[in-house]
């Protein structure tokens, strides 16, 4: 059995910035965006491990989060690279800050933020 973590950026994200701004350009109404590593780990590992490991997860500028299951959560999707299996999670938000809807998170993957030649979306349920 596994378990899921994210593992987003606390220092300015300039690659989610710059997604967000392209998202707006193409008429995605979201008005934050958050981009998060989603990792995999045994059941069985203890999180704090994780936040130990310094190839993964640097304090000073990493937040990490255990996730309740390993599925996107509202307003999410993840992009998996289909040869490597790495995850990045991108959560959408609109004006008043809640998730995006379904719908709004399914145009965003399909317009900009996954390339289904090489990669797969993972819609939230």
């Amino acid at each position: 059995m596994q378990r899921c973590a994210a593992i987003r950026l606390k220092i300015p994200d300039n690659e989610a910035y710059t997604t967000l701004t392209t998202l707006q350009r193409l008429g995605i109404n979201i008005a934050k965006l958050e981009r998060t590593d989603i990792i995999r780990i045994d059941a069985n590992t203890d999180p704090a491990s994780i936040e130990r490991n310094e190839s993964i997860f640097n304090p000073n500028k990493h937040a990490f989060t255990l996730l309740e299951s390993c599925t996107p959560r509202e307003g999410e999707t993840w992009i998996e690279e289909i040869d490597t299996g790495k995850t990045t999670g991108w959560r959408l938000f609109d004006a008043s800050g809640k998730p995006a809807t379904p719908e709004t998170v399914r145009a965003a993957a399909e317009q900009l933020l996954c390339n289904p030649a090489i990669e797969r979306s993972i819609q939230a349920q």
